[in-house]
Protein backbone atom coordinates (compact mmCIF):
# COMPACT_ATOMS: atom_id res chain seq x y z
CA UNK A 1 0.00 0.00 0.00
CA UNK A 2 2.92 1.99 0.17
CA UNK A 3 2.74 3.16 -3.89
CA UNK A 4 -1.21 4.03 -3.03
CA UNK A 5 -2.19 5.25 -6.62
CA UNK A 6 -3.23 9.11 -6.24
CA UNK A 7 -7.09 9.65 -6.57
CA UNK A 8 -9.12 10.41 -9.57
CA UNK A 9 -12.58 11.20 -8.33
CA UNK A 10 -14.40 11.31 -5.32
CA UNK A 11 -15.62 7.71 -5.25
CA UNK A 12 -11.75 7.11 -5.67
CA UNK A 13 -11.28 8.58 -2.38
CA UNK A 14 -14.07 6.69 -1.02
CA UNK A 15 -11.80 3.95 -2.04
CA UNK A 16 -8.45 4.98 -0.64
CA UNK A 17 -9.85 5.98 2.87
CA UNK A 18 -11.21 2.42 2.76
CA UNK A 19 -7.77 1.24 2.39
CA UNK A 20 -6.33 3.66 5.23
CA UNK A 21 -8.83 2.25 7.56
CA UNK A 22 -6.92 -1.24 6.79
CA UNK A 23 -2.91 0.03 7.03
CA UNK A 24 -0.99 -1.04 9.76
CA UNK A 25 0.60 2.85 9.43
CA UNK A 26 -0.96 5.76 8.47
CA UNK A 27 0.88 9.19 8.75
CA UNK A 28 1.47 12.57 7.21
CA UNK A 29 5.69 13.16 6.29
CA UNK A 30 5.17 17.00 6.88
CA UNK A 31 4.72 18.94 10.07
CA UNK A 32 0.97 18.29 10.00
CA UNK A 33 -0.65 15.36 11.71
CA UNK A 34 -2.15 13.28 9.66
CA UNK A 35 -5.55 14.30 11.33
CA UNK A 36 -4.84 17.45 10.59
CA UNK A 37 -4.27 16.94 6.92
CA UNK A 38 -7.79 14.96 6.72
CA UNK A 39 -9.14 17.68 8.58
CA UNK A 40 -7.94 20.50 5.79
CA UNK A 41 -9.13 18.36 3.00
CA UNK A 42 -12.80 18.16 4.78
CA UNK A 43 -13.08 21.81 5.66
CA UNK A 44 -12.47 22.83 1.70
CA UNK A 45 -15.22 20.25 0.61
CA UNK A 46 -17.38 21.29 3.61
CA UNK A 47 -16.81 25.34 3.15
CA UNK A 48 -17.33 24.46 -1.06
CA UNK A 49 -21.03 24.36 0.54
CA UNK A 50 -21.21 26.00 3.39
CA UNK A 51 -18.64 28.87 2.06
CA UNK A 52 -15.42 29.67 2.40
CA UNK A 53 -14.38 32.70 5.61
CA UNK A 54 -12.13 34.44 3.81
CA UNK A 55 -12.49 34.99 -0.16
CA UNK A 56 -9.28 35.87 -2.58
CA UNK A 57 -10.59 39.33 -4.45
CA UNK A 58 -12.62 39.24 -7.11
CA UNK A 59 -10.34 40.48 -10.17
CA UNK A 60 -7.50 37.15 -8.30
CA UNK A 61 -10.24 34.89 -8.45
CA UNK A 62 -11.09 35.97 -12.31
CA UNK A 63 -7.04 35.83 -12.88
CA UNK A 64 -4.49 34.14 -11.57
CA UNK A 65 -7.08 32.05 -9.63
CA UNK A 66 -9.16 30.90 -12.95
CA UNK A 67 -5.59 30.33 -14.67
CA UNK A 68 -3.88 28.19 -11.94
CA UNK A 69 -7.17 26.42 -11.88
CA UNK A 70 -7.25 25.50 -15.61
CA UNK A 71 -3.27 24.64 -15.42
CA UNK A 72 -3.74 22.40 -12.74
CA UNK A 73 -6.99 20.61 -14.97
CA UNK A 74 -4.67 20.78 -18.21
CA UNK A 75 -1.55 18.97 -15.94
CA UNK A 76 -4.24 16.69 -14.40
CA UNK A 77 -2.50 17.98 -10.68
CA UNK A 78 -2.35 20.36 -8.55
CA UNK A 79 0.85 21.55 -6.63
CA UNK A 80 0.12 24.14 -3.72
CA UNK A 81 1.83 24.42 -0.29
CA UNK A 82 0.49 21.08 1.63
CA UNK A 83 0.95 22.91 4.83
CA UNK A 84 -0.97 25.85 4.08
CA UNK A 85 -4.11 26.77 5.62
CA UNK A 86 -7.41 27.88 4.21
CA UNK A 87 -7.51 31.33 4.60
CA UNK A 88 -9.81 32.25 7.98
CA UNK A 89 -10.35 28.42 8.43
CA UNK A 90 -10.65 26.96 12.20
CA UNK A 91 -7.39 25.70 13.36
CA UNK A 92 -6.61 22.32 12.63
CA UNK A 93 -6.43 19.56 15.19
CA UNK A 94 -2.35 18.40 15.72
CA UNK A 95 -3.67 15.40 17.52
CA UNK A 96 -2.08 12.15 16.58
CA UNK A 97 -5.79 10.04 16.05
CA UNK A 98 -5.86 10.43 12.65
CA UNK A 99 -9.38 8.55 12.32
CA UNK A 100 -11.55 10.80 13.12
CA UNK A 101 -10.11 12.99 10.54
CA UNK A 102 -10.68 10.30 8.32
CA UNK A 103 -14.09 9.75 9.32
CA UNK A 104 -14.59 13.70 8.44
CA UNK A 105 -13.21 13.54 4.79
CA UNK A 106 -15.51 10.59 4.31
CA UNK A 107 -18.74 12.55 5.61
CA UNK A 108 -17.75 15.45 3.85
CA UNK A 109 -17.37 13.53 0.00
CA UNK A 110 -21.01 11.73 0.80
CA UNK A 111 -22.31 15.36 1.46
CA UNK A 112 -20.92 16.77 -1.57
CA UNK A 113 -21.98 14.10 -3.71
CA UNK A 114 -25.72 14.37 -2.29
CA UNK A 115 -25.70 18.09 -2.27
CA UNK A 116 -28.18 19.58 -4.56
CA UNK A 117 -27.88 23.15 -3.52
CA UNK A 118 -25.86 25.91 -4.86
CA UNK A 119 -22.29 26.18 -4.21
CA UNK A 120 -20.19 28.74 -2.83
CA UNK A 121 -17.63 30.26 -4.45
CA UNK A 122 -14.20 28.99 -4.11
CA UNK A 123 -11.71 31.64 -2.07
CA UNK A 124 -9.08 30.97 -4.49
CA UNK A 125 -10.92 29.92 -7.88
CA UNK A 126 -13.96 31.93 -7.79
CA UNK A 127 -17.50 30.52 -9.08
CA UNK A 128 -17.51 26.84 -9.95
CA UNK A 129 -19.88 24.33 -11.24
CA UNK A 130 -20.15 21.06 -9.28
CA UNK A 131 -18.02 19.06 -11.71
CA UNK A 132 -15.44 21.67 -11.62
CA UNK A 133 -15.54 21.58 -7.71
CA UNK A 134 -15.68 17.84 -7.57
CA UNK A 135 -12.35 17.85 -9.95
CA UNK A 136 -10.58 20.57 -7.57
CA UNK A 137 -10.90 18.53 -4.76
CA UNK A 138 -9.79 15.37 -6.38
CA UNK A 139 -6.55 17.22 -7.32
CA UNK A 140 -6.27 18.84 -3.93
CA UNK A 141 -6.69 15.75 -1.92
CA UNK A 142 -4.31 13.61 -4.79
CA UNK A 143 -2.00 16.26 -4.04
CA UNK A 144 -1.99 15.89 -0.43
CA UNK A 145 -1.19 12.21 -1.12
CA UNK A 146 2.37 13.22 -1.82
CA UNK A 147 3.06 14.13 1.79
CA UNK A 148 1.20 11.06 3.63
CA UNK A 149 2.69 7.57 4.01
CA UNK A 150 0.40 4.53 3.94
CA UNK A 151 2.07 0.80 4.84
Amino acid sequence: MADTPKVQSLDDVLRWLDRLDHATQVRSTNAWTMRAVLEHLAQSIEMSMDGFPQAKSALFQATVGAAAFAVFGLRGRMSHGLMEPIPGAPALAQLNDWKPGATRLRAAVQRFQAHTGVLQPHFAYGALDRDDFARAHTLHIANHQDDISVA
